[in-house]
Order: C-alpha cells, then structure tokens, then sequence
C-alpha cells in the first residue's frame, strides 16, 4: 500500500503534515534514482525525478517496475546512498527511464492527490465523531517482513531504522477523537472517589450513634421522657417468694419488689395502688410471685389471699425477731406466743451465753414446714442454719458472739452488696481507735420503734438507751436483727479503706456516701436532708 495513504501497520489516515514530508521524501527519492542513472551512463545530468512507473533498461520482458511490483512483494527498504547498494557494492548501470513511462508516471499523481485528499477527510470526520481507537492502533508495533523481504545486509543494511518511521508513527500522541475518552474516564474516577468518601463518613456516624446509644441509650430515654417505667403482662415465668413484714406500708412494698426484680419501679407500683378505688390491705406472710411483672398485674397478686403459701415462710435478710414470730404466725399458724415461750431460754438452742433472746440467731431464708413442726422444732431449725452459715464463713466459735452482733447491725445499715464491705471496714476502723460506732439504726431499736430510719437529738443523747452506739463505745451490746449470708461474710472479710463516716443520702434508692473527714461528711449529711425535705411522705 502507498506510504502516503496511510501508516503501515495501523490503517490510519494520514494526515496534511505527514503527506507533504512523505511527498518531499519521495521528490529526493528520484533525484537519487536519477543521479544513479547518470552515473551508470557515465555523464553527468541534471537530478530529475524519474518516473515511478518506469522499467530500467535491461530488464527482462515482462519484470514489473518498481510501481509496478505487487504489494505482497514490493521492496520496502530503506533508500540507499547515491552510488551504494547493500553491502557497500555500487550498483550496475541503469537505463534512462522512457517517456512514456515518465508520462504515465505523472499521470497517476493527481489520482494519489485525490486519495489523500479522500483520506484526510475522512480522518477529520472520524475526529469530530470522538472516535477512539484501540491502544494497539495509537503505539504500531514493528511491522513484520512480508514477502520477499529479508532483514538481512543484502534487504536492509543491517536494523537500520527507516527513514519514514518518525513520519508514518504520527509521534504517537493521542488524537481528539481519542482524548475525549480518557477525560470523561477521569471525571467518572472523582465521580466514584467523591462517592466512597460519603459513604465512608456515613458508616461512621451511623456507628458512633450506635456505639452512643449503647452506652448512653437509657441514659437519653430517661431525660427524655421515652423509657417505660413498668412491665408488661404477669411476669417472665421464673416463680419467686416475696414476703410481705407486718408494719409494711405500699411505698416499703414497692421498693422490695424492684430490688428483687419482680417490678422493674415502685413508681409504677404505688401509681398502681393510687389508681385502685379502694387502699389495699397487705397481710404479712409468703406469696408466690414472678419475675418481670406489670406493677398492676403484682399488686393483684399481693391482694390475693389465695396465692399466699401455706406451710411455707420466707424471712429476709435484716427482720427482727418479733416480725420473724408474726411471720410464721401468719404462713404456717402457729401463734407468736407459743413461739415466744419457745423461745425463753437462748442457751437451750445451744447461743452463748451472752444472749438474751434469739435475735441474731433466726437465719433469714424460706423455710417448708411439716404440717406437724411446732415452735421449738421451727425454731430449731433456723438456729441451726445460721451456725451452718457462721461454720461456712469460717467464723472460729469464740468470735460468734461478736460477729453475729456486727453482722447484724452492717444489715440494717448497708443496701447494696459493695456497702456491706465498706460499712463493715468503718465500724471496725472506728473501734480501733475508740471512736462510737454512732449508727442511728441501734438507737431506733432501743427506743422500741425499728422501723423509723431517723433520730432525734434528744435520743441520741439518751444514755438510757443502752443500744445507743451514740452513748456507748464498741460494738452495740446484742444483735439489732437476722443477718444472712453477706453480712456475716462482710463482717469477717471487710473492705480496704480510711472511712471513717457513711450516709445514706437517698432513703429509696439506698445510695450511700462514705467519706473519711467530719468536713466531708457533713456535706453527705447536706445531701440526705434535703431528700427527706423533698420527700416528706417518705417512712
């Protein structure tokens, strides 16, 4: 295919600038061919452009001319030096081109005139359509040797470059028809870039809220007036005792029931109670609950002599004797005074000998009698739990005295199970340098009225009051209630600490300061009072 149609190798049209070059190429081509010819016929003549159809002289009938040569065959080598052939030898003589070859020769250049011009069109054509061509047309790997051409010295002197590479390559640049692609391509890349930054910082915040309301979520609802306060239906399916203490009123009712997880608030359960046409009437004993209940579906529970257990009492953990005696009256029958003659004489159930009574040694837990139990056979069995208790402490027999006497005053002041451990630490570091133990529970049990929390000046400094801890130093002189489990084991493993004062500054939900200077407790004392002046319905 002519050089001046278009690139070897890639088809592509040629442009206006790589004709002309190719056109000037061709013009020195004949001049050379000329000059040869002149040589040969040993004069000298002007160069002129021998006719590219010509035969030279010599040739045998019917050899094609160099234009006349078939494609398939054509010799594509480089132009040689004037008076050189390959191999550094010198050509033989050649013929003056004829006429009418030269005539010939002219008159097949307006017809490639006109090609290039078709051509050229058709590459402006293809530009305007943003045509791009494939990455293996814009680089053209070297073409590979057709027929009859030979890389040898005799075809090409050796890897010579062509002299019409540089011209034929088009420099390689990318035309418009092919640029067009590649930005539209750019802008789709920031397009996609843009995009995943977004999502990225999406994820992001989705999971800082989620980690927000994971940690914080009942802390919003809360403020926000969103959490429910009560459950919902009669309760998850887990039975469970709870006992009702004679004297207890619904507020004290309440607050039992959402520490042992049968309500989820005593709110809802005294709004319960406000919302009933008639007050309820609570009567001592054991009843047969669930956990998880709506506050409503409790309270029916509660009033309902029928789901009270019979033959079975459970007693929790703090109780005094005296509501431990009306407790078993009401569960299982027997009368408290059949139970106070039982319980005359301490030391016949084997207490030492400075107990006066049973308190301290009635072990707080569910008890299911024998229809033919009588008192001494009840009673004897929950002494007997309460050494099983001390023994699995590991509290050594001369210590039992004053364990069960410290244990039982850590019960009725802790709430919570950290606060048994503490509290148990600010007596016993209060005893070690003489200091009163100043607890307002042992003053309140003295005075005969166990179920008030505060005191006054003047019972404070009642010496009278032989169970005031305000008065007298050291631990208080017998038991003040039942303790369990935890506050015997407080009592013998207290915490680490300088306390040396504690207050329970909010009565219904049993929070508790602990503080090792007077200046700092009197601040929690600060706090504690104005809760109770904030509620004063409160008992």
């Amino acid at each position: 295919m002519d050089s001046h149609r278009e690139h070897e190798g890639d088809g592509r049209p040629m442009t206006r600038r790589e004709r002309r070059e190719a056109e000037r190429a061709r013009a020195e081509e004949r001049a050379r061919r000329a000059e040869l010819d002149a040589q040969a016929a040993g004069r000298e003549r002007p160069a002129e452009p021998a006719a590219s159809g010509a035969r030279p002289e010599g040739a045998a009938p019917g050899e094609p001319g160099p234009r006349e040569r078939p494609e398939a065959v054509r010799d594509e080598r480089p132009a040689q030096q004037p008076g050189e052939r390959a191999g550094g030898e010198r050509p033989p003589g050649r013929a003056r081109p004829s006429r009418e070859q030269a005539a010939s020769d002219r008159r097949a250049e307006p017809a490639r005139e006109h090609r290039a011009t078709e051509q050229a069109a058709a590459a402006e054509q293809a530009a305007a359509a943003g045509r791009r061509k494939p990455a293996a047309e814009e680089q053209p790997a070297e073409r590979a040797p057709r027929g009859g051409e030979s890389r040898s010295a005799s075809g090409r002197a050796g890897d010579a470059a062509d002299p019409f590479a540089d011209i034929l390559a088009g420099a390689g640049e990318p035309t418009e028809a092919s640029a067009a692609p590649r930005k539209r391509e750019g802008r789709r890349r920031r397009r996609w870039g843009g995009l995943i930054v977004v999502l990225i910082a999406l994820a992001a915040v989705i999971g800082a809220g989620v980690v927000g309301w994971n940690v914080f979520g009942d802390r919003i609802q809360e403020v926000l007036g969103w959490q429910q306060d009560d459950f919902e239906g009669t309760g998850n399916g887990t039975e469970v005792n709870f006992t009702i203490l004679p004297g207890d009123t619904g507020t004290d009712i309440g607050i039992r029931l959402q520490d042992e997880g049968i309500i989820k608030t005593s709110d809802a359960f005294l709004r319960s109670i406000t919302a009933m046409p008639e007050e309820p009437v609570f009567m001592p004993g054991t009843y047969t609950m669930q956990e998880e209940m709506s506050a409503a579906s409790a309270l029916v529970a509660l009033t309902d002599e029928e789901n009270r257990v019979e033959n079975t009492v459970t007693i929790p953990e703090g109780t005094i004797m005296r509501d431990v005696f009306t407790l078993i009256e009401g569960s299982i029958g027997i009368p408290v005074e059949e139970l106070e003659a039982a319980a005359a004489d301490p030391q016949a159930f084997g207490l030492p000998e400075e107990a006066e009574s049973l308190e301290g040694f009635l072990f707080p837990a569910t008890y299911t009698f024998a229809p033919e139990d009588d008192a001494e056979a009840v009673l004897t069995i929950m002494v007997d739990r309460t050494y099983e208790s001390l023994e699995a402490h590991g509290v050594p027999e001369d210590q039992v005295w004053d364990v069960i006497r410290l244990a039982s005053l850590i019960e009725k002041e802790a709430r919570f199970e950290d606060d048994f451990y503490k509290v148990s630490r600010v007596f016993l570091n209060r005893i070690d340098i003489d200091m009163p133990l100043q607890s307002d529970a042992t003053v309140t049990y003295g005075t005969g009225e166990y179920d008030r929390a505060a005191t006054t000046d003047a019972e404070r400094n009642d010496a009278s009051n032989e169970y005031n801890t305000y008065q007298h130093n050291g631990l208080v002189i017998r038991p003040i209630s039942n303790p369990g489990d935890l506050a015997i084991d407080a009592a013998m493993h207290p915490a680490e600490g300088p306390w040396l004062y504690f207050v329970t500054v909010n009565l219904e939900t049993g929070e508790t300061v602990f503080t090792s200077s007077y200046e700092e407790h009197l601040e929690a004392v600060d706090q504690w009072i104005a809760w109770l002046e904030e509620n004063p319905d409160y008992s």
